[in-house]
C-alpha cells in the first residue's frame, strides 16, 4: 500500500503525522502503524465546529493509546479567504514542531482525490505544468521532508477500510456543503469525473509524472530566497523559474549571458540582483548584495565550498550555511 520509496524515508529519520482524525489521517494512522513505521502525531484546533474539540480529545486518546506524542494548537482565524489562512496556520504549526524537536519526516494524508481537486483548481486559474502537479510523493523542505503515501488511494478506499475494521474517525461537515472553493469542486467535479474514469486518470497522472521529471527542473526551495539547481539539461530554466520568485524577469540575452557562464563554469549576477554561484553538480540562487564578512564566516564557506557570489547575502541574512553544505562540499 505503501510505496518503497516511501518506506525507505519514513525508515529512516523521525516522523510526525499532521493528523485531524478525518478519514484520510486516521486511515493512515493504522496504515503507517501496520507497516511499522515510528511517527507522533500534531493536531491544529481552527475552533470552527464545537466537535472539533471531541475530534481533539479522541486524538489524544489514541495517541495515548499507542504508545505516540501528540502535539496540540488552538487558533482563531479571522478575515476572509479561511482556507488558506488555515492551511498556513497548520504548516506553519507542522514545521515548528519538525524544527524544535527534530522530525526529519512531515507526514501528510492527501490522496488521490486531493490531487486531482488541485490539479482542477490549478487548471480553472491559468497554471504551468510545475502548478498542475504540485503533490508529489516526497518533496524537500529546508528543514524536513514532506512525505505523501497515500496519492495513488481514493478516498473511498481509505474510507472502506475503516469502516470494515469498526475504527473511529470524524466527517468535517463544512466539506460536504460546497461552500468553500475546494469543497465545490470536489462536490460538482473531481468526485463525479474519478467515479466514472478513475482507473484512466490514474494512468495519466503516471505518464505525466514521468514526463515531468524529463521536463521540469530539479529545483531545491531551502527558504523563500536561496534555491539550489541541480546543473542538467534544464539549469537554465531553473535559473529563470527561481529568478521570477525573486521578482526578476530574464531577457533572453541574460538567459545566453548565463549559458555562457555555464559552459565556462563561472559564478554569474544577472540584472545586478541575482547572484548564481556555479558547483560542478548543482547551482546556488540567491539575491546579490555584497558584505563585509566575518573571518569566521568566510572560512565556514570555504569549507563548505559555497560559490563565493552567493556569501554576502548568506552571511547578512544569517542563512545556516551547514544545511547548504551537501549540496557544495564533495
Amino acid at each position: 500500500m505503501i510505496s518503497q520509496n516511501v518506506l525507505g524515508r519514513l525508515s529512516s529519520g523521525a516522523n510526525l503525522l499532521a493528523f485531524s482524525h478525518g478519514v484520510d489521517s486516521t486511515a493512515l494512522f493504522y496504515i503507517l502503524e501496520e507497516a511499522r513505521i515510528k511517527f507522533d502525531l500534531a493536531i491544529v484546533d481552527h475552533n470552527v465546529r464545537k466537535e472539533s474539540k471531541f475530534e481533539v480529545e479522541s486524538a489524544k486518546e489514541l495517541a495515548s493509546k499507542f504508545s505516540k506524542k501528540i502535539y496540540v494548537k488552538s487558533v482563531n482565524l479571522a478575515g476572509s479567504n479561511f482556507e488558506k489562512n488555515a492551511r498556513e496556520a497548520r504548516y506553519e504549526f507542522f514545521g515548528e514542531i519538525c524544527q524544535k524537536y527534530g522530525y526529519e519526516n512531515l507526514i501528510l494524508a492527501h490522496q488521490f482525490d486531493d490531487k486531482f481537486e488541485w490539479f482542477l483548481m490549478q487548471l480553472g486559474k491559468g497554471a504551468g505544468l510545475k502548478e498542475l502537479f504540485g503533490m508529489s510523493e516526497l518533496e524537500r523542505r529546508e528543514h524536513f521532508w514532506l512525505v505523501r503515501p497515500l496519492l495513488n488511494l481514493r478516498k473511498k478506499e481509505l474510507q472502506n477500510y475503516l469502516d470494515e475494521q469498526g475504527l473511529r474517525y470524524f466527517v468535517d461537515e463544512t466539506n460536504l456543503d460546497g461552500k468553500l472553493k475546494r469543497s465545490f469542486v470536489r462536490l460538482n467535479f473531481s468526485d463525479p469525473f474519478l467515479d466514472e474514469y478513475f482507473s484512466g486518470v490514474k494512468k495519466s497522472f503516471e505518464f505525466l509524472e514521468a514526463d515531468r521529471q524529463n521536463l521540469l527542473p530539479n529545483i531545491t526551495k531551502i527558504d523563500d530566497e536561496i534555491f539550489i539547481i541541480k546543473n542538467d539539461s534544464n539549469v537554465v530554466r531553473g535559473v529563470d523559474m527561481a529568478a521570477k520568485e525573486l521578482n526578476v524577469l530574464l531577457s533572453k540575452a541574460q538567459k545566453d549571458e548565463l549559458s555562457a557562464n555555464l559552459a565556462r563554469q563561472t559564478s554569474v549576477v544577472l540584472s545586478g540582483k541575482i547572484a548564481v554561484g556555479y558547483a560542478v553538480s548543482s547551482l546556488l540562487v540567491t539575491p546579490f548584495c555584497k558584505a563585509v564578512m566575518s573571518k569566521e564566516f568566510k572560512e565556514r564557506a570555504r569549507i563548505f565550498k559555497i560559490p563565493a557570489i552567493n556569501r554576502g547575502y548568506l552571511f547578512k541574512s544569517d542563512a545556516q550555511i551547514e544545511n547548504l553544505s551537501k549540496f557544495f562540499s564533495k
